[in-house]
């Protein structure tokens, strides 16, 4: 890591800390009304409370499990439509008016019709998930694969590769960054629909907990979980650029003066 990014890091750091202390002081002068926005130290306990007691924690494996099948469905599906829409002229023309018109369409907005042909256990939550993660995995794929130079896929061409390997050897390594761009941003959604889904309609998951403790006027419990949320994600990130960076030490190998950017 260079002087800059750890610089960088530790300035992000201190945004951070610099607004909870801010809500910290808010909180304990009554600037702020306790009761709807607790101190940070009071919210900070209370998330150690519920985790050390395994409460949110056995919460967290029903939603991150929902949002991992949801998110893998979603992307695998976006990108085997999304690659051959992008290769093929006639597969493109036949989905993409489709496509386009549900895309649109809020995700939340599917959840009642989901409750009616589902039901409320995890399959509705892992289809509202599954259709929020496609379409941005769906277009990254489907534009990389558009902007493959042609030039290459002739020259492949001219020395004989069948369709099926064109895909493996040029297209899918060629279209790769964008395919994880869209991936990553499908990530979040993953997690976000999944605990949405819980807070409308469920009895399990953090979603679930989160509106009980809403319900109960647990306040702390309340912001605990939020907080929790936000550690998750960041975790999630984190964990998937590694992953991206290691599928893809060709991408990510080029020199910093080329536009390369640190992306954590």
């Amino acid at each position: 890591m260079s002087l800059t990014t750890l610089v960088s890091h530790r300035a992000g750091t201190g945004t951070v800390l610099l607004l909870l202390a801010t809500w910290e002081a808010l909180s304990r002068f009554h600037i702020a009304p306790s009761q709807f926005f607790p101190p940070v130290t009071t919210i900070m306990a209370a998330l150690w409370s519920l985790t050390v007691s395994l409460e949110l924690v056995q919460e967290y494996v029903v939603t991150l499990w929902r949002a991992g099948a949801g998110f893998l469905l979603g992307a695998a599906a976006a990108i085997f439509l999304g690659a051959l829409m992008g290769h093929y002229r006639s597969i493109f023309n036949l989905f993409e008016p489709l496509l386009e018109a549900l895309r649109p369409i809020p995700t939340v907005a599917l959840i009642p019709a989901a409750i009616l042909l589902l039901g409320i256990e995890s399959r509705m939550k892992i289809f509202i998930v599954a259709w929020a993660c496609f379409f941005p995995v769906w277009v990254n794929t489907m534009e990389s694969i558009r902007s493959v130079d042609s030039e290459l896929l002739d020259t492949a061409r001219t020395f004989k590769f069948t369709d099926p390997a064109i895909f493996v050897k040029f297209l899918l390594p060629c279209a790769a960054p964008g395919i994880f761009t869209g991936m990553r941003i499908s990530l979040a959604f993953a997690l976000m629909l999944s605990v949405v889904s819980e807070m409308v309609a469920g009895d399990t998951g953090v979603g679930h907990f989160l509106i009980t403790a809403e319900d109960a006027f647990q306040i702390p419990q309340m912001y605990a979980t939020v907080f929790s949320l936000a550690g998750v994600g960041y975790v999630l990130n984190w964990l998937f650029v590694t992953i991206e960076r290691r599928a893809m030490p060709w991408h990510y190998g080029v020199p910093r003066s080329q536009g390369f950017h640190e992306v954590l």
